[in-house]
């Protein structure tokens, strides 16, 4: 996971977790991040000062789907990382695994072709910047540690 200090047009400044840069640049061109303050879409990087963490500070924990790649967790993001589990459990409570359906269960929903529901799976970014286009409205959900093996 990468975090970013991001950077509204208003200049409202904030922090974002990714997955990888090209997961920011396809999110942020598709008009997924927003600012939590104004809600633009206008959203850069900001400069971000480095984050030194010290022995007495750091957790070790494995990088999704890498064995050999670490991460340091501060203290203080353990809690953070906690909240965003919780909210992702909210989220995905009753709501019904389509895989890799999602953008054609998702265009049905919107038009009335099938029955309103929860529906969560997989999409390729395209798919996704299509949806948004189409004004349908979907969330990326973000791969937390420790959900991956």
């Amino acid at each position: 996971m990468i975090r970013y200090s991001l950077i509204c047009s208003n200049a409202h400044e904030f922090e974002g977790w990714f997955r990888s840069s090209e997961d920011f640049d396809v999110q942020s061109s598709a008009g997924l991040c927003a600012c939590p303050e104004c809600g633009s879409t206008s959203v850069s990087k900001a400069l971000m000062r480095p984050n030194v963490a010290t022995s007495e500070s750091k957790a070790v924990v494995p990088m999704p789907q890498q064995d050999k790649q670490l991460v340091a967790v501060p203290p203080e993001a353990r809690e953070f990382l906690e909240k965003l589990k919780e909210i992702k459990a909210a989220l995905l409570d009753g709501s019904e695994n389509v895989g890799k359906r999602f953008a054609e269960e998702a265009r049905r929903i919107h038009f009335g072709e099938a029955p309103i529901r929860a529906v969560h799976g997989e999409a390729t970014a395209e798919d996704a910047r299509a949806l948004v286009e189409e004004g349908i409205e979907i969330l990326p959900l973000p791969v937390l540690p420790g959900e991956r093996n």
